[in-house]
């Protein structure tokens, strides 16, 4: 049986807080395992630095050097073959599989990696140079969005593989189809930046709401709560707050929603899309890089441009034709089925390792 040691510098798979990126690392796990691997989590050493703080970095940078003289060992033990690391960026950079894997002399692989070279400079600087190193050390890179890909394409060094892996939920089957008699539902935490970018998008649209029949349903929390809420008062008794949520509640949520609602404001590519479609729920959101790659075809996407008539219009057609919500949520299933699911992934997996010995 293979041995591979797995880590996720941002959230680790054992994390208690639920998002996206847990999600997407529990489910690498699972189609890792789905492929005949043993697989180890090798460290829950978290590197992400926020904010761009040097004394930040100094400490996470000492403490990595002294985990990855620990992990050599513990590598050498346990017979690693593989060292694989999910989500490798300047702000939370791997710090630990190059060194390891070079001293245990095995194959180092990426999945979702970013090359951010304007962050070169600045206060990220040091991480991001620390990104790139891992990035240029793998022997494989697995991509998860187009966007990605044009800068790991066009900065590869000479035999390194780029592979392209679809986004997947950790599923052989599909859950059963949402009745799409509900709510509008939207999911996604409550941060500042991008995520309350989306929330603002979400409130200004509601307000152009031609149909006066609707409620939204949120599913999540964190710091930014009460900016959330604010944006969401003048809705006051149409909005029903789910808080965060896990994978079984969430299932609950997506049976009880008639739509999806998240614009994806510089969303890598949002799982959330993947288990709304896997529900049969149809998907509002704009024609953005990541989220296009993987919501299905056929369904026009409004542009970030065009602001948020073209979104409302698309929700007031969905909520008021149920024989349209039937038939966008059939074609989202279906290009779940077809894409999005645990056995393509770990084919694509298994086929790209098998390529590469220590």
């Amino acid at each position: 049986m293979t041995r591979a040691a797995f880590y996720a510098p941002l959230k680790p798979p054992s994390h208690p807080v639920p998002s996206g990126d847990r999600t997407m690392a529990r489910a690498l796990v699972a189609a890792l395992e789905h492929t005949g691997m043993k697989v180890t989590l090798a460290s829950t050493l978290q590197s992400r630095d926020g904010a761009g703080n040097r004394d930040k970095q100094d400490a996470i940078m000492a403490a990595a050097e002294a985990e990855t003289a620990r992990l050599i060992e513990r590598g050498r033990d346990a017979g690693w073959q593989f060292w694989i690391t999910y989500h490798n960026y300047y702000k939370a950079p791997d710090l630990l599989g190059p060194q390891v894997a070079k001293a245990l002399g095995i194959p180092y692989v990426l999945i979702e990696a970013t090359r951010a070279r304007k962050r070169l400079s600045g206060p990220w600087a040091r991480f991001a140079e620390a990104a790139e190193a891992a990035t240029h050390a793998a022997d494989i890179v697995f991509y998860l969005t187009e966007r990605d890909a044009e800068a790991l394409r066009a900065y590869a060094r000479p035999g390194q593989k780029i592979v392209r892996l679809q986004p997947f939920l950790p599923l052989d089957h599909l859950p059963p189809a949402s009745p799409l008699t509900g709510s509008i539902l939207s999911v996604g935490m409550f941060r500042t930046g991008d995520k309350l970018a989306s929330y603002e998008l979400i409130a200004r649209t509601l307000s152009r709401l031609r149909t006066d029949d609707w409620r939204l349903s949120i599913a999540g929390d964190g710091p930014a709560r009460g900016e959330v809420q604010a944006l969401m008062a003048p809705f006051d008794g149409r909005v029903i707050w789910l808080g965060a949520r896990d994978a079984d509640a969430m299932k609950t949520a997506y049976q009880n929603a008639a739509l999806m609602f998240w614009p994806g404001v510089n969303e890598a590519f949002g799982m959330a899309y993947l288990e709304a479609q896997a529900a049969g729920v149809p998907v509002v959101a704009q024609d953005r890089p990541g989220v296009r790659d993987v919501l299905a075809p056929g369904i026009d996407r409004p542009s970030p441009e065009g602001g948020v008539g073209p979104l409302a219009a698309q929700i007031d057609q969905l909520l008021t034709d149920h024989s349209a919500r039937q038939t966008a949520g059939r074609l989202a299933r279906t290009h779940i089925a077809e894409n999005h699911l645990i056995a393509p992934a770990a084919r694509t997996l298994a086929d790209a390792l098998s390529q590469v010995t220590a």
